[in-house]
């Protein structure tokens, strides 16, 4: 009679566990698209866009913070202009000095397919010297395209995200107060035609020009629709052929705008903000082998005041002059050797064992990619 002996498994250990979990997450993340879009997020229908209006208006209403016509007289004339049509003539030589009425650009965006009769959000600015919008109501102003013609008419009572008072000198403020917005505070009066029914096919312009995307969106439309649809003609250009019928072009579109997509990898870059000191960059950043020295140099000037006092019925004058010292610190950069990284984490660690602040970074990602460790480029926004 033999004995069999069943050998059970040994339970796994933590660390274990947790090997074995990051090797799923890795495959996880592997099998899926790494940049995945639709048509829609990449280009548009070139000549369906939206149009910029402009107008200049009155504000009035406000709570003793309008302009100062003395500084700004551009506003009193123009309240002296918007009364005269109303019948209302000035005798000569009288000046207004209202402290409730304000100059303001009044701006908006017209969206592509609008048609009269529909509402738009407008902005208001102030123009003159107004010390806050807070509460005003804005008069019919006619709101122009480039081309000059009135496409829209502005009208209604100000939104201003913010507060403020003063007094005895002192002031506090919330916010901005020199702009408002006005939702629906604008009415369509005439509609922009569009391209988009004209001849028997269309033009999709790529958001960036990339000749890979052009090819992935020519080709992604040709599977779906038949071969021979879509030709990219350039880097930024993708000509469709479109059925002439308005119904079935609009379905045509629909169905077009959501076909998916896999882009390449973007060209490697980093951007950085001068202003705020962000450095962004993306996942095709790479680092050569380089050894870096960073230090800081300081230099600070101090001014003290000195009195020279002359003696008793010496006749001379109190001088009262100033003692400037300078000092120079430069504080030591360590030498530190950064080994090549092939993906963005390997470059944000090596980076961060610098110990480098955010403006330091600016200094030497340029300093990077002149010496031709950094492969990437650089843009400066």
């Amino acid at each position: 009679m033999s004995t069999r002996t069943h050998l059970l498994p040994k339970p796994l250990s933590g660390l274990a566990i947790a090997a074995l979990s990051g090797l799923a997450l890795c495959l996880m993340l592997a099998a899926l698209p790494a940049q995945a879009a639709r048509i829609k997020e990449v280009a548009s229908v070139a000549g369906v866009r939206s149009n910029p209006l402009t107008g200049y208006g009155l504000v009035v209403g406000l709570d003793g913070t309008g302009d100062q016509t003395t500084q700004s007289p551009f506003t009193g004339q123009s309240l002296a202009a918007m009364l005269q049509q109303f019948g209302v003539v000035l005798p000569p030589g009288v000046t207004m000095q209202p402290r409730n009425i304000a100059a303001v650009m009044v701006t908006t965006q017209l969206p592509a397919f609008a048609q009269p009769g529909q509402p738009l959000d407008v902005v208001v600015s102030s123009m003159g010297n107004a010390k806050s919008l807070r509460g005003g109501t804005l008069i019919a102003t006619p709101l122009r395209g480039a081309d000059g013609q009135v496409y829209a008419l502005a009208q209604g009572n100000l939104v201003v995200g913010g507060a403020g008072a003063s007094a005895g000198g002192s002031k506090v403020q919330i916010n901005h107060l020199s702009a408002g917005r006005i939702p629906g505070g604008a009415t369509v009066e005439r509609s922009v035609p569009t391209a988009l029914q004209m001849g028997d096919s269309i033009q999709l312009d790529l958001n960036a020009a990339d000749f890979n995307t052009a090819r992935a969106v020519a080709a992604a439309i040709n599977r779906a629709k038949g071969a021979g649809t879509a030709q990219a003609l350039d880097g930024r250009v993708v000509r469709v052929r479109a059925p002439s019928n308005p119904d079935e072009r609009v379905s045509f579109l629909a169905d077009m705008e959501n076909l998916p997509l896999e882009l390449a990898t973007p060209a490697a870059r980093v951007v950085i903000n001068a202003r705020t000191g962000s450095v962004v960059m993306n996942q095709a950043v790479t680092l050569a082998p380089c050894a870096v020295a960073h230090g800081n140099l300081s230099v600070t000037i101090s001014s003290t005041p000195v009195v020279s006092q002359p003696n008793a019925l010496s006749g001379g004058q109190t001088v009262v002059a100033e003692k400037t010292d300078i000092s120079v610190k430069q504080e030591p950069g360590a030498l530190i050797n950064m080994p090549a990284g092939t993906k963005l984490s390997d470059v944000v660690k090596a980076l961060n064992a610098m110990g480098a602040t955010p403006q330091d970074l600016l200094a030497i990602l340029q300093a990077m990619k002149s010496a031709g460790a950094l492969t990437a480029e650089l843009e400066v926004i």
